[in-house]
């Protein structure tokens, strides 16, 4: 067993407010970096600006990042970081909005470096980074990952450095405003987190649990993922909290097949990330050892694999050409080391069930 969690999490209401001092302490200068209206919206920008405020802690702005960031977004972020002397940077936002603070923190304390330093081996440290999510999906602020569109490559990519927020401050509250849309294929993606990393994590007694703690806290959220129950403060804080716990599994696990799969879906018919990892989700889980499948299926309150993709199915639904799934499974099975994170043996037979969407 190996569990590493650098990150401090902080979990609650009003939780930027209650811990502007710890977050003030990161720095003189805070990059915030977020997208362009949401965190507007569910007045997680206005919280930390009043937070920064009371602290006496300059900040500046940086409002342009889009869904699947790209590398060129985050090189404008470290400009703009480097031009306010920032010596911290603050993500608010869904996975997209965290995953550029956390590339645009590596570029500025590396500011003499071109963008290839983000997808090279070689050493590099980044500025302290704090978390503030408002979604319920990629668990980015409990991992060291930051996933980057490559238009080069026409295709999302890691980048190759871990770079964990020093902190994560999580409160519900900012899931109220978001559209259904939103929540739902977030909390796919969050779903799809606690699988892979279910069936990767095998014995491993500390990843299991909190594999096993998310799955519970997101089967409780069924009938407001599903729409039976209007989302409410508490269920809200349980969606993230799931979001979170799945971002600690895949920390230590990382993800598998499914993700791999899903980034061609998204770069080539803008399927959004949720729902395009979702897809592959229980014919993935089908060929993992029964004993295995039978304890993730019954934590989330599904029968068999068939009922959980239907409900994936029905909840975010994928369509797209058979020859693009083809392309995507081809590039995957090429890609090593997907392929060896994978805990069961990955045949073209396999590989052509599960893309049998």
């Amino acid at each position: 067993m190996n569990f590493y969690m650098p990150t401090r999490i902080f979990s609650e209401s009003c939780c930027i407010s209650n811990h502007g001092c710890e977050l003030a302490a990161l720095g003189s200068h805070a990059l915030i970096v977020t997208g362009k209206n949401s965190s507007k919206v569910n007045g997680a920008l206005d919280d930390v600006i009043a937070a920064l405020k009371q602290q006496l802690t300059a900040y500046t702005v940086f409002d342009e990042v889009e869904e699947n960031p790209s590398v060129e977004t985050v090189m404008a972020a470290r400009e703009l970081g480097v031009s306010c002397n920032a010596d911290f940077v603050i993500g608010i936002g869904g996975g997209s909005a965290l995953d550029a603070a956390k590339a645009a923190a590596l570029m500025i304390k590396n500011c003499d470096s071109s963008w290839e330093l983000m997808y090279m081996l070689s050493p590099g440290s980044a500025l302290p980074v704090a978390a503030v999510p408002t979604t319920c999906g990629t668990g980015s602020e409990a991992t060291g990952v930051a996933v980057l569109t490559r238009h080069d490559l026409k295709t999302k990519v890691s980048i190759k450095h871990k770079i964990f927020p020093q902190i994560a401050l999580i409160d519900g509250k900012y899931l109220m405003t978001a559209p259904r849309k939103i929540i739902v294929n977030t909390a796919v993606d969050a779903l799809a987190h606690l699988i892979e990393s279910g069936v990767i994590s095998r014995d491993d007694t500390y990843c299991n649990m909190s594999v096993f703690s998310g799955m519970k806290e997101w089967a409780e959220c069924r009938p407001y993922i599903e729409g039976s129950e209007a989302l409410d403060l508490n269920a809200a804080q349980k969606l993230m909290n799931a979001s979170t716990l799945a971002g600690i599994s895949i920390a230590q696990t990382g993800t598998t097949i499914p993700h791999a799969l899903s980034y061609m879906l998204t770069y080539e018919s803008g399927i959004p990330h949720g729902a395009a990892v979702g897809a592959f989700q229980s014919r993935f889980l089908k060929h993992a050892p029964p004993k295995r499948q039978t304890a993730i299926l019954g934590a989330l309150g599904f029968k068999d694999t068939d009922e959980l993709g239907e409900y994936i199915a029905k909840l975010a639904p994928v369509y797209v050409p058979r020859e693009l799934l083809e392309r995507s499974a081809k590039a995957v099975m090429s890609n090593k080391a997907k392929i060896v994170q994978c805990p069961y043996p990955i045949t073209e037979s396999v590989m052509e069930d599960i893309i049998n969407i």
